[in-house]
């Protein structure tokens, strides 16, 4: 495992771990000593005076991360690795808060677990002494091996200012993955605003981000403040982040160089008082080789990254998944529902293009529609559908909306034959989706046109327009 030796003292109450542990430290050319309790373990820190402790979480007489400040105040510098069955978000950021040097989830690889071993010795530095209690209402879910790489991330860049850069197909959650960092670190009482790069026009980006003075442009009839201004003290996710102009990409630049910027037509400078997490779910590397995405920006933003795994790399994970979202689906007023095996056992067959947003769509969706308490494999595969079911597994680099509007256009040319459907194909497609996507967004917003507007990304003028033109009543929304 290693060439650099040291004492480690494993704690552990499964008798089984503790002789696997100790043989293959052993074997790597550690001095081994075990522990199957607390009180065995404090004996053995101080008979033993190990360069190293490692420790399970549950212990039959105590919690050992509760103990790892403790240790740490009478042993400094002390490396302690915590092992935990655990595997949540939570442990994973409770134990690095706790003073941890590492965290590794339960079953974990001896070939892991021999190179945490290795940098521990290798660094021995202090510590964090800070602790927090567990936290049960963290937004992300799931125990594969893929999350909890994710978590213990998280968990590394919770206590810093450090830029992230997430990276993941729609749906994956890369926002949840930004607020968990907000909420848990040191700027966690301070703003989070987020802003979706994709949906603002290109000439109001700069304008959105940093403000305008009052007379900057035509219709700046005062002066507004910027997303970075709003964010100050906190955090500013932006999301989409391939998707902004080049142009604004070299202001952006410029301000997480200098730390600073200007309104649109100011002169003074102001601080930038917040950390900067970015998103996409494009491949940026791609962007940059091709021009799309200045490269220097890149590496300002690709500080950390964090690649989100698509739901079809840790299937493992939805069943779990499943019932989180009924859970949350009946605390918001809908029916409680649970799943049979067998409805667990479709959705682990089913391919996901649109990942977790996709499978919270469906359990909504069921717990609706289906009458029965406990919802089956049959009425699941209801609601996917044989035909979608069948061409997931090809599918699944497109995924969501723009899958299933290609899916619907190919029928639709299909059923003309040789011939190609009539002129105007734009505007009645249009006609088709903007109308219930102007319902929805007004139906969020509780009928507050300003609001809507916003989550549209357009302004109120033009979407009081386009509400007249579609012949939507936009008093609708307050009397539902």
């Amino acid at each position: 495992m290693s060439s650099v030796s040291g004492r480690i003292l494993v704690v552990d109450d499964d008798a089984a771990i503790r002789t696997v542990v100790r043989e293959a430290l052993r074997r790597a050319g550690h001095v081994v000593e075990t522990a199957g309790s607390v009180a065995d373990m404090r004996r053995s820190l101080s008979s033993f005076a190990p360069d190293v402790l490692v420790t399970d979480v549950m212990l039959p007489d105590g919690d050992g991360l509760e103990l790892v400040p403790e240790i740490l105040n009478r042993y400094p510098g002390l490396p302690v690795i915590v092992l935990s069955a655990r595997n949540t978000l939570a442990t994973a950021v409770r134990a690095t808060e706790q003073g941890a040097f590492d965290y590794l989830p339960k079953p974990f690889d001896l070939e892991e677990l021999g190179r945490a071993v290795s940098g521990a010795l290798a660094n021995r530095v202090a510590a964090n002494d800070e602790g927090e209690s567990e936290r049960h209402d963290l937004p992300l879910i799931g125990r594969s091996p893929a999350m909890q790489a994710v978590y213990r991330t998280i968990a590394r860049v919770v206590s810093n200012d450090l830029t992230v850069l997430i990276l993941g197909e729609s749906g994956t959650g890369k926002e949840l993955v930004a607020r968990a960092i907000h909420e848990l670190g040191q700027r966690g009482s301070k703003p989070f605003v987020p802003v979706n790069m994709a949906a603002i026009p290109r000439e109001l980006i700069e304008s959105e981000l940093f403000g305008h003075e009052r007379g900057a442009f035509t219709g700046a009839a005062q002066r507004t403040a910027g997303r970075f201004e709003q964010a100050a003290g906190g955090t500013l996710f932006l999301d989409e982040i391939g998707d902004m102009p080049l142009e604004a990409q070299t202001r952006l630049l410029r301000v997480l160089q200098e730390g600073e910027f200007t309104t649109v037509g100011g002169a003074r400078h102001i601080k930038a008082d917040v950390r900067v997490i970015a998103a996409t779910n494009k491949e940026i590397e791609r962007l940059v080789a091709e021009g799309g995405f200045r490269e220097d920006l890149y590496y300002r933003l690709n500080v950390v990254p964090i690649r989100l795994p698509a739901l079809r790399q840790r299937i493992e994970d939805v069943g779990e998944l499943a019932r989180h979202f009924l859970d949350r689906a009946a605390a918001d007023g809908l029916p409680r529902k649970s799943l049979d095996e067998a409805a667990v056992q479709r959705l682990v067959r089913h391919g996901w293009p649109g990942n977790v947003r996709e499978l919270e769509n469906l359990m909504r969706r069921l717990a609706v529609l289906v009458r029965e308490e406990r919802i089956g494999g049959p009425a699941v595969d209801v609601q996917l559908g044989s035909a979608a079911a069948e061409a997931a597994p090809a599918m699944e680099g497109d995924g969501g909306l723009a899958g299933s509007v290609e899916l619907h256009l190919a029928r639709y040319f299909a059923g003309f034959g040789r011939d190609l459907p009539p002129d105007g194909l734009y505007e009645r497609l249009l006609a088709e989706i903007e109308p219930p996507l102007l319902r929805i967004a007004m139906s969020a917003a509780k009928g507050n046109q300003i609001r809507a507007a916003r989550l549209l990304g357009i302004n109120r003028n033009t979407l009081r327009k386009k509400l007249t033109e579609r012949g939507i009543d936009p008093t609708a929304a307050r009397r539902g």
